[in-house]
């Protein structure tokens, strides 16, 4: 028989004898390295590679470099965690174990262990995967077969029952010994995996919720190769120097606390950030001629009802009964944003309306989801949407595109572009509607010669998006910008504006975001600067130092003309030693630090050193001044004496 292999689009035929499996036929066309075929599509749907083909099948098949390949490995791992934890600690319960942006976990209860664990579950996963068994899937004939085989596992039963009531196949998995509730797909054998390394441990809720009891949840990470293992582990190292959780506070930047979980205080300097991104952002958006509002943060269940969040959104809302009434807490601005625009008439002459919100948003994560600035459970979004008719759309997300490429680019930021299409259920809208945006997006992408990748269903309930990830100093992608295309709402709605030929008629609607959540986006440019922040966004600017007490009068002389020029300047007239108190500011990350002594009081100068370290000997104040007005002006990346190194 015939079957197809895909690759880049293009199927070529291979002969194979009736009953082969994809596992056989990787074989035949020498897919056999451990980053090779780890997985694959049969006919468009992940699959396993032991499953027999058929006459005419399309196959593709999914290397280690492949996402959903990397998602069948890492899961794959989670299995042999989870089975060298049975062979140790054989009273554990095994819960979940699924892949992970960068890795795989498993939860266990009735387990605890601790770092001076790990070596010894590396040592019995290294023998699991030297036995390289070979997975094997089982399907159960009835939900009851399945309970009957997890009996002592109250966990797997939970969820058994779930997975009965969605109607899906249930299976399990089995290597060796262990056999796992698992809708899979699984690599063939485990020898691929060449390197297995246990991160971290740390308590998870069960299914996230704190009512439920506390797991072990044990976190790895496994490659192909050992090489990929030892450069992952050395870009970890690197991203622990940039942990935004660590900088920010010792920045005094923001703190998080246990009387408010999920939410960050921002401190002074933080804010001193916060309201520079703002100043700027408002300076974009009024050149570009939108309109700024501000929206209730409660509102009535009703509201909530007709945009679709409560249908498709209600579980991550926190609400409130007052009064016999019951409210919402906006996880987003756009209702706000629709009675808005419904409170006046408009006519096609008020389109593009732009109309842009600083809005604080409260969304509900689990606790084990939170992570610093990053995943929050309040934050604010540089809101905007865009009121449009058809004609408008490619111009208005041109528009919108153009505006993410030069705020990022004043950052300093690469980024790269996702386009979202319709998730497979809970969405509203129609099929027309949906591919009318999906179309509308993709061609703004294609004309501005845009490269992009499709995610297919990850769009929004109410329609597709083209997502923004920067890329940080490391290479890791962070979402914050998003431009979604939505004909539903204004429908739900029922906005509308006069045409010009007199008859009413239904706006386009654009949501958009560019930093996305300020929080988030400020963790991202911590991290991104490793707290090394331009000058025109640093709260940490000029630093003053004394080189004894006599010198104290000038030195606030200096810092007093600097502060009226509106630069954070601070003077330092602590006791320590000068080499203190430089290397002190330096940990602040002051852009500039200028001593002053007998020398400068009376010649009426600094000695400037900057951030990095060079000493760039005395400067008059004024010369001084006029360089740092036009590197904040200018919103420079680099200090002008970058170039000045010796």
């Amino acid at each position: 028989m015939d079957v197809l292999v895909r690759n880049s689009g293009k199927d070529t035929p291979v002969e194979l004898e009736e009953g082969q499996t994809v596992f056989d036929l990787a074989q035949k066309i020498n897919q056999k390295m451990p980053d090779q075929a780890v997985s694959c599509t049969i006919n468009g749907t992940l699959s396993d590679l032991f499953v027999p083909l058929k006459s005419g099948d399309i196959v593709e098949l999914l290397s280690f470099t492949d996402e959903p390949g990397k998602e069948v490995f890492w899961h794959t791992s989670a299995h042999v965690l989870a089975q060298a934890v049975l062979r140790l600690f054989p009273e554990a319960l095994p819960t979940i174990g699924p892949p992970i942006e960068n890795g795989f976990y498993y939860d266990f209860a009735n387990l605890t262990i601790s770092d001076a664990d790990f070596e010894k579950i590396e040592a019995e996963a290294a023998k699991i995967i030297e036995e390289n068994f070979k997975s094997e899937r089982y399907v159960f004939k009835n939900p009851q077969e399945a309970k009957d085989a997890f009996k002592g596992n109250p966990f797997k039963l939970e969820l058994i029952v779930g997975f009965a009531k969605d109607g899906g196949v249930l299976s399990g998995y089995r290597q060796g010994e262990f056999f796992d509730l698992c809708r899979g797909p699984h690599m063939a054998q485990l020898g691929k995996i060449k390197a297995f390394k246990i991160l971290k441990t740390s308590g998870a809720y069960w299914r996230g919720d704190s009512k439920n009891e506390m797991l072990t949840r044990i976190y790895g990470i496994s490659f192909p190769d050992r090489k990929l293992l030892k450069e992952y582990l050395t870009k970890l190292e690197e991203a622990k120097k940039r942990d935004h959780k660590v900088i920010g506070p010792k920045l005094d930047l923001f703190s998080l606390k246990e009387e408010a979980p999920g939410i960050p205080f921002i401190h002074h300097k933080g804010m001193i950030i916060w309201n520079r991104l703002l100043e700027y952002w408002r300076e974009c958006h009024k050149r570009k001629k939108y309109i700024e509002i501000k929206t209730p943060t409660l509102m009535v269940r009703e509201l909530w009802e007709k945009s679709g969040h409560w249908a498709n959104y209600r579980e991550n809302m926190f609400t409130s009964n007052i009064e016999e009434r019951e409210f919402a807490i906006k996880p987003m601005n756009c209702p706000g944003a629709m009675l808005f625009f419904k409170a006046k008439s408009h006519s096609y002459r008020d389109l593009p309306l732009k109309v842009a919100e600083v809005g604080q948003v409260h969304r509900f994560e689990p606790s084990g989801a939170l992570s610093g600035l990053f995943r929050v459970r309040s934050f604010h979004q540089d809101d905007a949407h865009i009121f449009c008719t058809l004609d408008q759309i490619q111009e208005s997300i041109h528009e919108i595109l153009g505006l993410v490429d030069e705020i990022y680019g004043t950052f300093g930021l690469k980024y790269a572009l996702f386009l979202a299409t319709r998730p497979d259920k809970q969405t509203i809208g129609t099929d027309e509607e949906w591919e009318m945006a999906t179309e509308g997006l993709k061609q703004a992408l294609i004309s501005r010669n845009m490269d992009y990748t499709l995610n297919e269903g990850d769009g929004a309930f109410y329609g597709p998006k083209i997502d923004i990830k920067i890329f940080d100093a490391l290479g890791r992608m962070w979402q914050c910008a998003t431009i979604q295309l939505d004909m539903a709402l204004p429908e739900r709605f029922d906005l509308d504006y006069m045409d010009s030929d007199g008859t009413k008629k239904r706006p386009v609607l654009i949501h958009r975001v560019i930093y996305g959540s300020i929080e988030r986006f400020i963790g991202s440019l911590i991290e991104f600067y490793t707290g090394k922040f331009p000058l025109w966004i640093s709260p940490s600017q000029v630093l003053v130092i004394p080189v004894a007490d006599r010198h104290n009068s000038y030195a606030e002389e200096v810092a007093q003309i600097f502060t009226d020029e509106n630069f954070e300047t601070h003077v330092d007239i602590t006791n320590e030693s000068v080499s203190k108190k430089v290397r002190e500011g330096q940990l602040l990350q002051y852009n500039y630090i200028l001593t002053v002594g007998d020398q400068e009081v009376e010649h009426k100068t600094v000695a400037l050193r900057t951030r990095d370290g060079v000493v760039h000997g005395e400067m008059k104040i004024d010369e001084l001044l006029e360089k740092l007005k036009i590197e904040r002006k200018t919103k420079a990346l680099n200090s002008p004496f970058h170039k000045e190194k010796t």
